[in-house]
C-alpha cells in the first residue's frame, strides 16, 4: 500500500508592498470614498512606522536595481533590471526589485529543502521517494508502514534545508500530513 506524504506552508514572509496594496485597494476604497483611501495609507504608515528594518531593507533594494542594475535571492541568485529611462515603469522596477528577493529566496529554500530530501538515505531505505514540488508544497510517496518515521525525517530536511542547518534568522515552520492521496492531505 503506497502513502502520500504531503508537506507544505513553510515559507516566511519578509515584507508587504505598498504599492501592491495600494493599487489593489484603490479601486474598491475609491466607492468609500476618499476617507477610506487615506485611511488605507494611514493603516499602511503605522505598519510601517513599527518595522524601520523592512523599510531599510526594501529602501537597499530599490537602491540596488538603480545602481547595479540587479538584486540578489538568499543564494546570491541574481534578478537583472534593465536601466529603463522611462519614469512610467520606475514604480514597477521598484517593486519587482523587493519581489524578486523574497520570492527567489522562497525559490531557494525550497530547491535546498528538496536537495536534502533527496540526498536523506534513511528515505530511501525506507521506500520513499519525492514524487512531486508545487510552490512551497513537496509530495513524497511511500509505504504507508513508515509515513511517520518518514514524515518526520522530510520535516527536519525542510525546517533544516541548508545541509542539516538552518542559516535564516526565522524559524521555518513546516506542516507535515499522512495521506493516501494529495486531495485527503490537503
Amino acid at each position: 500500500m503506497q502513502c502520500i506524504l504531503d508537506i507544505f506552508s513553510f515559507m516566511f514572509v519578509l515584507s508587504m508592498v505598498q504599492n501592491i496594496f495600494s493599487k489593489r485597494c484603490h479601486n474598491n476604497l475609491q466607492s468609500c470614498g476618499s476617507g477610506s483611501i487615506k485611511e488605507a495609507r494611514n493603516t499602511l504608515n503605522l505598519w510601517y512606522r513599527d518595522r524601520n528594518e523592512v523599510s531599510d531593507w526594501q529602501e537597499c533594494q530599490k537602491k540596488l536595481a538603480r545602481e547595479k542594475c540587479e538584486v540578489y535571492t538568499l543564494l546570491g541568485r541574481s534578478c537583472h533590471f534593465p536601466k529603463l529611462t522611462h519614469r512610467g515603469q520606475r514604480g514597477h522596477n521598484e517593486r519587482a526589485a523587493i519581489n524578486a528577493p523574497v520570492q527567489g529566496s522562497a525559490a531557494d529554500v525550497v530547491m535546498c529543502a528538496m536537495l536534502e530530501i533527496e540526498s536523506n538515505a534513511r528515505l530511501k531505505e525506507l521506500g520513499w521517494r519525492l514524487l512531486l514540488q508545487v510552490h512551497d508544497e513537496v509530495i513524497l510517496e511511500g509505504p504507508s508502514e513508515s509515513a511517520e518515521v518518514a514524515k518526520a525525517i522530510v520535516v527536519e530536511c525542510m525546517s533544516k534545508p541548508f545541509h542539516g542547518i538552518n542559516v535564516l534568522n526565522v524559524d521555518l515552520a513546516v506542516d507535515a500530513k499522512c495521506s493516501k492521496n494529495w486531495y485527503a492531505a490537503k
